[in-house]
C-alpha cells in the first residue's frame, strides 16, 4: 500500500506484509487520513450523515473524471472529413465520410465522431455532450509523464499538487488560508468533505491534495481486513479491539506524541470502515448492464458507490493506452477498440445514473494528456502530438462542438495548434459546477469556457 505524506508529489511505500505484519489487505494505493475525520474514525460516511455545510457549495455535486491515457488521437476521434488535407496526410488510417458518424451540421459541419463512439453520439444526440475542440496548453510537451503532470497539477511547469487535490483541500481545510482553515474575513471552511477515489492501483497525482489525501483501490475485494480468512475467532476480538480503540486513539490526534502502533491502529479502523461502506455499495447489483471491459467496471463501481449514498465529489477512472505507435487501424484496430470500450462504458453509465435519478447530480470530464501527430507514421500509426478535444458529459452541459477545428495545414512543427487552453475547461468545471473559487485552486485566472450550466 501507499502512503502519502503533506509534500506534493512525494510518497512512501509500504507493502502489505510490512503493515501490522500481513494481517490488513487494504487498497493498493490506501487512503490516508490526516486527521482522522471525525471522532469515531470514518473515512466515509453515508450521505445523509450530519455535515457541517459552506453556504453556497453544493454538496450532492459530483464530478467524475475519465482519464484516456497514453495520447488519444483526436483527429481519428473527432473526424475532420470535410477537410482534403486529412486524407493527404493520412493514407491508410484516415477515415472516410460514410463511415463516419457525421455531427449535427449546425454545430459541426464537415465533422464526425469515429464509428466506435456510437455511444457518445447517442449521449451528443440526447443533448448531454460538449465536444471541445483543440483543447492544450502553451509551449506543448511531449512526454507522457511530463505532460499528464502537466494536465494533473494544472501548471505547465507540471510541479506541485493536483487540481483536484487543492480543490477538496479548498472545501475541508481552507486551502490557502491560515491553519485555522478560516479566510481572512470569511467563514471556516468545512471539514467534512470526504476524499476523492480512484478505481486503479494507485491514485492520480490530480487527486493528491496538501491537507486530504485520496483514496484508491482496484477492486472492494482488497479493500478489506483479511484476518477472517485466516480463523473465524479472529473476527470478534479484532471488532472489539477497534471499538475499544476508536473513541481514544480519534480523539488524541497524531500529535509529536503520537505512537506508531495508536497511528497504524487509527488507520485501520478508518480503512475499516471506509471498505465496509464501499464493498456494501459495490456489492449491490447495478441497475443496468455494464461491459466486462475495465473502464466499464471501473465506472460500474462509480455508480455503485454514487447510488450507495456515499459523499465523495470526486471520482476518478483511467483507459488506455492509446499510445498508437503502430497499426492504429482506422474504422478497425486497436484505436478502434479503445474507443468502443470508452463510448460503451460511459453510455452504460448515464443509463445507470438516469435509472438511479441521479443523472442530473453527476458530470463526467473525458481527457487525455495529448493527441497525435498530424500525419500517420511509416508503421501505420501515429506518434505524439498536441491539442485534442476533451468530452463533458451530463444534462448540465451545453450540447454541441465547441471551438474551432484546429487547422491542418497552419501546423507549428507539424503540429496542431490549440485553441483552447485546458484549464479554461478546468475553471468552467470549478466555478460553474463545483462552485469553488476556480482562480484560487488553479493558482491563477483562466476564462472559463462556460460549457457548464451552474
Amino acid at each position: 500500500m501507499e502512503w502519502l505524506d503533506n509534500n506534493p508529489g512525494e510518497a512512501n511505500s509500504w507493502t502489505r506484509r510490512e503493515f501490522l505484519g500481513g494481517s490488513l489487505a487494504m487498497a493498493s494505493a490506501a487512503m490516508t487520513v490526516p486527521h482522522f475525520l471525525n471522532a469515531s474514525a470514518l473515512g466515509v460516511q453515508p450521505r445523509n450523515a450530519a455535515l457541517t455545510s459552506q453556504p453556497g457549495v453544493p454538496e450532492d455535486r459530483v464530478l467524475v473524471v475519465i482519464q484516456l491515457s497514453g495520447g488519444n488521437d483526436g483527429l481519428n476521434t473527432v473526424v475532420p472529413f470535410g477537410q482534403d488535407a486529412y486524407y493527404r496526410v493520412r493514407p491508410s488510417i484516415a477515415l472516410r465520410k460514410d463511415q463516419a458518424i457525421e455531427l449535427d451540421r449546425r454545430n459541426a459541419d464537415g465533422l464526425g465522431l469515429h464509428p466506435a463512439l456510437d455511444g457518445i453520439k447517442s449521449l451528443y444526440d440526447e443533448g448531454l455532450a460538449s465536444i471541445v475542440q483543440g483543447v492544450g496548453y502553451p509551449n506543448p510537451n511531449r512526454s507522457h509523464f511530463k505532460s499528464m503532470d502537466i494536465w494533473h497539477t494544472a501548471d505547465t511547469s507540471g510541479t506541485g499538487d493536483g487540481w483536484l487535490g487543492r480543490y477538496v483541500d479548498s472545501q475541508c481545510c481552507g486551502y490557502g488560508k491560515g491553519e485555522s482553515g478560516r479566510a481572512e474575513g470569511g467563514a471556516s471552511a468545512s471539514n467534512d468533505v470526504q476524499p476523492p477515489v480512484a478505481i486503479g492501483r494507485e491514485a492520480p497525482l490530480a487527486l493528491r491534495g496538501r491537507k486530504t489525501k485520496p483514496i484508491a483501490f482496484e477492486t472492494p475485494d482488497l479493500f478489506r481486513w483479511t484476518g477472517e480468512q485466516v480463523h473465524d475467532k479472529l473476527v470478534d476480538p479484532y471488532h472489539q479491539i477497534m471499538s475499544a480503540q476508536s473513541e481514544a486513539s480519534a480523539s488524541a490526534g497524531p500529535g509529536a506524541g503520537d505512537s506508531t502502533a495508536a497511528f497504524l491502529t487509527r488507520t485501520a479502523m478508518n480503512a475499516q470502515v471506509s471498505s465496509d461502506l464501499i464493498r456494501e455499495a459495490i456489492a449491490r447489483r447495478p441497475l443496468v448492464s455494464y461491459p466486462s471491459t475495465a473502464l466499464g467496471q471501473q465506472l460500474a463501481m462509480v455508480g455503485a458507490m454514487i447510488r450507495g449514498g456515499l459523499p465523495t465529489r470526486v471520482y476518478y477512472a483511467s483507459h488506455g493506452s492509446f499510445d498508437t505507435h503502430a497499426r492504429q487501424g482506422g474504422a478497425n484496430g486497436s484505436h478502434a477498440r479503445l474507443l468502443q470500450q470508452f463510448g460503451d462504458a460511459t453510455r452504460a453509465f448515464y443509463n445507470d445514473m438516469k435509472a438511479q435519478g441521479n443523472d442530473s447530480r453527476v458530470m463526467t470530464v473525458c481527457f487525455s494528456e495529448f493527441g497525435r501527430r498530424v500525419g500517420q507514421n511509416a508503421s501505420g500509426g501515429t506518434d505524439h502530438g498536441t491539442a485534442a478535444p476533451m468530452f463533458l458529459l451530463g444534462p448540465m452541459v451545453r450540447p454541441g462542438v465547441f471551438g474551432n477545428h484546429p487547422s491542418l495545414t497552419d501546423l507549428e512543427e507539424g503540429d496542431l495548434k490549440f485553441g483552447t487552453d485546458f484549464r479554461s475547461v478546468y475553471s468552467d468545471v470549478l466555478g460553474n459546477w463545483l462552485k469553488a473559487d476556480a482562480d484560487e485552486v488553479l493558482g491563477g485566472r483562466f476564462r472559463a469556457t462556460n460549457l457548464v450550466r451552474g
